[in-house]
């Protein structure tokens, strides 16, 4: 059941942080099989739900060592209707893999929430075709379309709000953004970018949040910035402009390689945990000033976030 009292992240006086790179997690350190690079494919193992499960209770004790709030995000990132035909999934499956990851996160926030670390749950959604190529592209109405069914349904399971992940186009952004206002559900848009900052269609991301903003009434609660390093994007922002204070969580890469490499490369980059957390903390300090929510993305672990913690959020009073 949803709590009626809670905040969200941009609503909140306390940091939030969330977890990093799941599918990379599962994949290099667990060892685990995820075709399509889906990880709800694992919610009907019960095993690989243990699996599940203690990796986000890993994130939930980073939260409350450094006395901030936790987005439990679903692993729902590929389970809209495309990803889960190519997985064999029917529409009733495909919604009970939805509703199962949502019921994941309210078993976990029941056992674990507590006053000093609420517990916001994120029903996660990610773009219809490749996160890093915007070669296939819908109008904002097909993708309204599109994504409203899933939507839906992590609404209907109890999301107190929606993540779409690594979107490269603004299209798809408008879309899904218009299907959760009409559903009545907050939802948050994060975008990716290239190594030059810029989306894979070559839009800035100013003019990508701006004409979002504009095109939906300023529909999303804030934004994101997911699965790119921070050295790709840095010198795109400029301090003081407005645009920037949607921005309120940041999910950066471990590895400085671009999206093409990471495609080929056949071993995990996990960079170097110290400095992706002294770019994140710079980032804060100079330009990302609204940034309230904190995680990572391919390649991160544990490891890293427990230093952009450590870096970024102030010391909690004794």
């Amino acid at each position: 059941m949803k709590n009626s009292f809670l905040k969200l992240p941009h609503e909140s006086a306390i940091p939030y942080i969330t977890d990093g790179g799941l599918e990379t997690t599962l994949v290099f350190h667990e060892g685990l099989d995820l075709p399509c690079f889906a990880a709800f494919h694992l919610l009907k193992n019960p095993a690989a739900c243990e699996i599940l499960e203690t990796y986000f209770h890993g994130y939930a004790s980073l939260a409350r060592k450094f006395g901030a709030g936790l987005v439990l995000d679903s692993p729902t990132w590929r389970a809209s209707a495309d990803w889960g035909t190519k997985l064999g999934y029917s529409e009733s499956g495909l919604n009970r893999a939805n509703r199962d990851g949502i019921g994941m996160m309210h078993g976990i926030r029941a056992e674990l929430e507590s006053p000093e670390m609420p517990i916001v749950i994120s029903g996660a959604t990610g773009p219809r075709g490749d996160g890093y190529q915007a070669s296939f592209q819908m109008t904002a109405d097909e993708a309204a379309r599109y994504h409203t069914a899933q939507i839906r349904t992590l609404r209907d399971a109890g999301a107190d709000m929606i993540t779409a992940y690594t979107l490269n186009y603004v299209e798809e952004a408008i879309g899904i953004a218009n299907a959760a206002a009409a559903l009545d559900i907050p939802a948050v848009i994060s975008f990716t970018v290239e190594t030059d900052g810029n989306l894979p269609t070559g839009q800035s991301l100013k003019e990508a949040i701006e004409t979002v903003d504009a095109r939906t009434g300023m529909a999303p609660a804030y934004y994101m910035i997911n699965c790119a390093h921070p050295t790709h994007f840095r010198h795109t922002l400029s301090n003081g402009e407005p645009w920037l204070d949607r921005i309120g969580g940041l999910r950066p890469n471990a590895s400085s390689r671009s999206h093409a490499e990471l495609d080929e490369s056949t071993e995990l980059d996990t960079g170097n945990p110290a400095e992706l957390a002294r770019q994140s903390r710079e980032l804060m300090d100079e330009v990302l000033v609204k940034v309230n929510v904190l995680g990572g993305c391919c390649g991160t672990d544990l490891r890293h976030l427990e230093a952009i913690c450590e870096s970024c959020l102030p010391v909690p009073s004794a």
